[in-house]
């Protein structure tokens, strides 16, 4: 039987868990309207580590998940066109990837260093989004992203996945969940103590 302190702590996830999930939508919705290069920056990495820190791995998973449909919905058209299932299954898995790696790392090294436990879930969460994606090219998309690559001038189909594709998004990507997502951590976990 459960105490009432586990109770409350489950409603506290399950509340913030929900919360997040509307963040991720709404941040997803918006972030189409941000755009560096030919993709939209992923702002909703920040809530996907807020719910790593705050919640633990399932909820992390379940909002790379929600991010998935979410991108599915707004940002997939061009993959979609060329290969459903392809689609599908890369935005889903990189969303789901990188939630779960994010939320392990964060459950794993909370004990030792909750501070470094969250700014290297901030860091692997864009790693392992971005490193899905590319694999998800190379392994649905390639014959298409050879032709984008040859039209943008690129000869070597690697380098207009890493220059032309994500470079900027990337790297603007983990600037903006590395600073945000220890930070509003630490927020957090100080209005738990109030």
């Amino acid at each position: 039987m459960q105490t009432k302190k586990q109770n409350l702590e489950q409603i506290r996830v399950l509340t913030l868990g929900a919360i997040l999930t509307a963040l991720v939508i709404v941040l997803q919705m918006l972030g189409q309207f941000i755009r560096f290069g030919p993709f939209s920056i992923s702002l909703v990495l920040v809530p996907i580590v807020i719910g790593a820190a705050m919640c633990g791995p399932k909820i992390s998973t379940w909002l790379g998940f929600v991010f998935g449909v979410a991108v599915l919905m707004t940002d997939a058209a061009a993959f979609l066109a060329i290969s459903v299932p392809g689609t599908v299954i890369t935005v889903l898995l990189k969303g789901m990837a990188a939630g779960l790696a994010a939320g392990l790392i964060c459950k794993t090294l909370e004990k030792k260093n909750r501070t470094l436990a969250v700014i290297l879930a901030a860091v692997v969460c864009p790693v392992v989004n971005t490193g899905v994606f590319l694999l998800g090219c190379v392994v649905f998309f390639l014959d298409t992203i050879k032709e984008w690559g040859a039209g943008m001038g690129y000869d070597n189909v690697f380098a207009y996945l890493i220059f032309g594709m994500v470079g900027i998004n990337f790297l603007v990507e983990m600037g903006i969940n590395g600073f945000l997502s220890p930070v509003i951590v630490r927020l957090l976990n100080i209005g738990k103590k109030l």
